[in-house]
């Protein structure tokens, strides 16, 4: 049984869109698997990311948040809150923290948000001088509101943050301060 010159061209084109197509799919898999998104903290909550699926943290290293310690096995450890503002996410992260890493400034972080709503940074990225933010950073400030580049640089995280822990734990800190009144 002899296919003639027209069946054969069809079936030929038929596995060679077939064959393109698997291509395709196979190339937007591994594109998939390789995206990393990133979120502001406020976004955190309302898109309810899938735990164990990477993404970039964004935002202010809050004033206050920062803890340090050494592991077991003697590596460096830090702890420190991620802010956009109305949103807030702890990270911890294991290793050596960049040179400009400090409160108030911008930073991104890669890594996983764990089912107890801890991020666990893998990679921890810090601006680089008074007049850089990261654009996914300023990016998720100018969508919350708290700043307007028209009107001058991004303010400290400080001046707009809900959670001020500085003053919180200044009035724990001397409690015959308080009473005293000053």
């Amino acid at each position: 049984m002899s296919l003639s010159r027209k069946k054969r061209r069809m079936w030929m084109l038929a596995l060679g869109l077939l064959g393109l197509g698997s291509a395709t799919a196979l190339t937007l898999t591994a594109f998939q698997d390789n995206l990393v998104f990133f979120l502001a903290p406020s976004e955190i909550a309302q898109k309810h990311p899938d735990p164990g699926r990477a993404f970039r943290l964004g935002g202010l290293v809050e004033a206050g948040s920062v803890t340090r310690a050494v592991s077991a096995d003697g590596r460096p450890e830090a702890r420190f809150r991620v802010t956009d503002g109305p949103g807030t996410v702890t990270v911890t992260y294991t290793g050596v923290l960049p040179d400009l890493f400090r409160e108030g400034q911008g930073v991104v972080t890669l890594g996983k948000l764990g089912p107890d709503g801890l991020f666990r940074a893998s990679e921890v990225l810090a601006r680089h001088d008074e007049t850089y933010m990261p654009p996914e950073v300023a990016a998720a400030l100018k969508r919350t509101g708290h700043w307007e580049p028209e009107k001058g640089a991004a303010p400290p995280a400080s001046s707009w943050n809900t959670l001020n822990p500085a003053s919180a734990s200044q009035g724990r800190a001397n409690p015959e301060t308080a009473r005293q009144g000053g």
